[in-house]
């Protein structure tokens, strides 16, 4: 497996070591390449047979190196499937393409969002967006498949941009642990009205969600809301809140120190919220909806075909006005955001973490046993 995170081999337990720790029951030998850390760069050992290899090459040799790495691996320890995380600049594509051609070993290309699909939040996420189309032209014919982790958004999307119908793997990401994500008999006092978790980036639509408590605001709604994370527009943020008005509404706190915190913070709050431009889940609003809160959320990834309106929850539009509006239709009657939130945690059972991981480690035995 090559992967872009860097917080695993510095002993963080992000999303990659989560799907480790199921992945390290289903399989012999887990190898993954890595960028370089910023810690030490050594190969470690976790979960009992999971190999991280970070490199010591930095952005411009790093192809180069995964693909060095990655031949002796394969040549020491017989791997049946590479699988490559893939966004960016597809570097870890290209060299599972490479090293598949070299040693007939098929890789699966992952892809878990288009940055700038449904809407571009940015230069960036435009160029990314290109990039992709060409990639998945390119890597057509040299990855024996193309993971996807949502039904309703990224399958026909790569259809529309050239993929074979028979070439897209639809296997879901979107795995928590409902015995940490449950509601509780008796709701704790609300702290906030509306809470958000993830990262402070362009893509996530936190600049739109500040505006709408402004506009709520000036409607005489007056909603307190959360921002857990962290990311480099925190300074934007704060300043944003400022200049239009709403600084004594909004509060800005780091990652929680434990999933036990994160599922008390949602069960304190009223709505768990999703502004985000393009996504593959996320994976907050589903954490929040199991712990017995509705989401609302623009029509992203999983989004699109989980989310009921007035059931579970409420899509909103990529505008401040469409935002606010679905923020005040789930808080404005405390009757029926109860109501939604009960219906909330019946739509996410089937995220159950292990029964999540044991499909995708189904889907990558049966792809080991094609050729490339």
């Amino acid at each position: 497996m090559i992967s872009g995170d860097r917080l695993t081999p510095c002993g963080g337990r992000g999303p990659l070591w989560e799907t480790q720790r199921g992945f390290s029951k289903h399989f012999e030998r887990v190898d993954i390449l890595l960028p370089r850390p910023d810690g030490p760069v050594t190969t470690r050992q976790i979960l009992g047979n999971v190999y991280l290899h970070p490199s010591e090459s930095g952005r411009l040799g790093l192809v180069g190196a995964w693909k060095r790495t990655g031949l002796a691996l394969l040549e020491e320890h017989g791997h049946e499937l590479m699988v490559a995380h893939d966004y960016g600049l597809f570097m870890a594509g290209r060299a599972c393409a490479w090293l598949s051609r070299r040693t007939g070993v098929p890789y699966l290309s992952e892809i878990h969002h288009v940055p700038g699909y449904p809407i571009a939040a940015s230069w960036r996420e435009r160029f990314e967006c290109a990039a992709t189309r060409l990639y998945l032209r390119w890597a057509q014919e040299k990855a024996c498949a193309f993971r996807v982790v949502n039904q309703g958004e990224l399958a026909p999307l790569l259809e529309q941009l050239g993929v074979r119908r028979e070439k897209i793997l639809v296997l879901g990401s979107l795995y928590i642990d409902l015995k940490v994500f449950q509601p509780v008999a008796t709701p704790p006092p609300r702290e906030q009205d509306i809470v958000y978790a993830g990262r402070f980036a362009s893509n996530k639509g936190l600049d739109k969600l500040i505006d709408a408590v402004a506009l709520l605001r000036a409607r005489g709604r007056n909603y307190r809301t959360l921002l857990i994370g962290m990311g480099p527009l925190e300074p934007m943020l704060r300043e944003r809140a400022r200049a239009k008005g709403v600084e004594d509404l909004l509060r800005i706190r780091g990652w929680t120190d434990s999933t036990a915190e994160l599922a008390d913070v949602y069960r304190r709050s009223g709505v768990v919220v999703c502004a985000s431009s393009c996504e593959g889940g996320p994976r907050a609003t589903v954490e929040g909806m199991a712990c017995g809160i509705p989401s609302v959320s623009t029509k992203v990834g999983m989004m699109v075909e989980l989310i009921r309106d007035g059931w579970n929850g409420w899509h909103a539009d990529f505008t401040v006005p469409g935002l606010a509006q679905a923020l005040d239709n789930v808080l404005a009657d405390e009757a029926k955001r109860l109501e939604m939130g009960r219906n909330a945690v019946q739509s996410v059972q089937r995220f159950d973490y292990e029964s999540t991981i044991e499909a995708y480690a189904a889907g990558m035995k049966q792809l080991a046993r094609k050729p490339a």
